[in-house]
């Protein structure tokens, strides 16, 4: 019974849930202040697989009375998916934590 209440809450990353909508993957919950946003802009391919090589990292507020580009706190490039879900764990945290 555990596994399927486990499997109805989907990916998590360090205790936030991930969520993926093509080539954008949201880190968070909106029911929080701050949710990330990556985007994946650039791929290459490694075999069969795609392999992110340009990732866009976006720390926005999750205040729909907002335009969204109003949303947006911080933002940045990196190489990797892995470079993008490390900084992205600590600007969530440091975000939720108010230590912005």
């Amino acid at each position: 019974m555990a596994e399927n209440t486990e499997q109805a809450a989907g990916l998590t990353y360090k205790g936030h849930p991930l969520r993926r909508v093509d080539n954008f993957i949201y880190y968070g919950t909106m029911a929080e202040k701050y949710i990330i946003m990556i985007q994946v802009l650039d791929t290459k391919k490694v075999q069969d697989l795609n392999v992110a090589t340009r990732v866009s990292i976006q720390l926005q507020l999750t205040d729909p009375d907002l335009k969204s580009r109003d949303r947006v706190v911080k933002k940045s490039e990196k190489e990797s998916l892995y470079e993008a879900m490390d900084i992205s764990a600590i600007w969530l945290e440091r975000a939720l934590a108010g230590k912005l």
